[in-house]
Parts: structure tokens; sequence; C-alpha cells
């Protein structure tokens, strides 16, 4: 290089900027393109899942033993898990608010934080949790253990879609089950809010449930379940996917439960915030 180049090479790079380095301009351009396709395969996936239901349905194809198999499987899983779950946030709410209330003397509004916190919040977002951390695990690691041994690609060499095959009945089940966790959880969390109020808090259980139904409308009750039933399809549309592009051997499929949990756990709060939104925008909170 002559010494007219290195004076001025120096100024050339000071007027471009400063120049950003070729791995960190291929991830910046390279990782957004591969979110966009992931979410491109996901809705893919659940526009297949959802027109396989519905055909097998009218034409009397559903694989109803395969669906009641899943859903016990993934009941097993998830429903003790549930139950343990709800007692400590129904005793949460109920010591955390009771203490506040007593400072006010408002007792008798005991039942309304259980209504608030655990049919509105709290059930929903337990069952999302239980089965981003159950359900997805059971459904990313069958299906991953099934793509490392190539049984998905004999699948589709017989001519069978495995979304249809091993997708779409664990969908159907995991659908069936989510409001079921959610009752369940309502029905624990509000019992042990009772039995707290009743024998720490000294409220009267006429007054708990007087409050509790002033402030839990059937609408609360309905975007609980409905929150929990698009829980528990996100769940299985990502546990899927993950699953069914598993490879690399047990490193992979390891690595395809733990995408499964961590995504299914952000995209339930990115939802339960949208849908919370959507109910308070349409339907705002009143006494009943």
């Amino acid at each position: 290089m002559t010494a007219e180049a290195a004076l001025t090479s120096p100024m050339q790079d000071s007027r471009r900027g400063p120049v950003v380095p070729a791995g960190i301009r291929r991830y910046l351009i390279e990782k957004p393109t591969a979110s966009l396709a992931t979410i491109g395969r996901s809705a893919r996936l659940g526009g297949n899942v959802v027109r396989y239901a519905v055909t097998d349905t009218i034409a009397w194809r559903l694989p109803v033993r395969e669906v009641i198999e899943q859903m016990w499987v993934l009941l097993k899983v998830t429903a003790l898990p549930a139950l343990l779950m709800a007692v400590p946030i129904g005793a949460e709410v109920s010591v955390q608010v009771g203490g506040i209330m007593n400072q006010v003397g408002a007792n008798s509004l005991a039942g309304a934080a259980s209504g608030l916190g655990v049919v509105g919040q709290g059930a929903p977002m337990a069952a999302g949790l239980l089965m981003s951390g159950a359900a997805a695990s059971a459904i990313a690691s069958d299906l991953g253990a099934r793509s490392i041994r190539e049984e998905i690609e004999a699948i589709r060499v017989m001519g069978i879609d495995p979304v249809q095959r091993l997708v779409m009945p664990r969908f159907l089940a995991m659908l069936a089950i989510a409001p079921m966790l959610c009752i369940i959880i309502i029905a624990a969390g509000v019992s042990a809010g009772l039995i707290i109020s009743a024998n720490v808090n000294d409220v009267v259980p006429g007054s708990f449930w007087q409050s509790f139904g002033a402030f839990a409308t059937p609408t609360d009750l309905v975007f609980s379940v409905l929150k929990s039933v698009i829980f528990a399809a996100i769940v299985v549309l990502i546990a899927g996917l993950r699953g069914l592009e598993a490879k690399g051997g047990p490193t992979g499929v390891a690595n395809a439960v733990n995408a499964s949990v961590v995504l299914s756990v952000f995209c339930i709060f990115i939802a339960n915030l949208v849908v919370s939104q959507l109910q308070l925008m349409f339907f705002p909170a009143r006494l009943a």
C-alpha cells in the first residue's frame, strides 16, 4: 500500500461510519428470517390440524380411541400437579389480600379477591403453565424420538400424513382436557381461599360467597376456560412442530423439548395479555 493510499483509506472508512462485522450482520438478517419461517410453518401446521379434524369428523374417520388414550396420558401428567398448584394459589391470594382487608375492615370482600384473582387470572395461567411444562415436554419428546428414529419419514413413505396420524389426536385431546384442568384449579383454589379466610381471617362463609358471586361473573368463567383452550392449542402446535423437526439424535430431542417449553410459556403470557385486554374492552368489570 502506498503512502497516499494509507492516508486516504482511514478517511474513507470514517466517512462510511462504523463497520458492522459480517457475523453480526448475518445474524441480524438470518434470525428474523428464520423466526418468520417458523411462524409460517406453525400457522401451516395449525391449518392442517384443523382441516384434518374437521374432515375426519365429517367422514366418521376420527380416531376416537387414540384421542381418548392421549387424553388419559396427558391428564395423568397434569391433573395432580394442577391440584397441587391450585391450593397454594388460592391460599396465597387469601393470605395476602386478607391481611390488607383486615386493616381496612373489609373482610367481607375476601371472596371478591378469590373471584378476581383465581378465576380471572390464576386458573388459566396455572393451567397454561402446566400444559407447557408437562404436556408440551411429553408431546415433543414423543414426536422427537419418532423423528430421530426416522419413524416420521417411514409414515410419510407409506402415504400417511404424520400431522393427521400423530399431531391431530394430541391436539383434540389437549383441547378436551384444558377446560378440565381450568375447572379443577378454580375449584381447588377457591376452596383453599375459603378455608383460609374462614379459619384465619374470621370471614363468614356466607359473606365470602356473596362477595365472590358479586365480582366473579359467568363471563369471567367463560373467558377463563377460553384462555385455557387457547393455551392448549398453542402448546400442541409448538410442541408438535418442534417434535416433528427434531434432528441430531438424543441431543436434538432434548433441544426440541427445551424449545417447546420456553416458547410455549412465552406465547402463553402474550396470549393471556391479548385476551385479557379484549375482555376488558368488550366486557368491562362490573358487579354481577
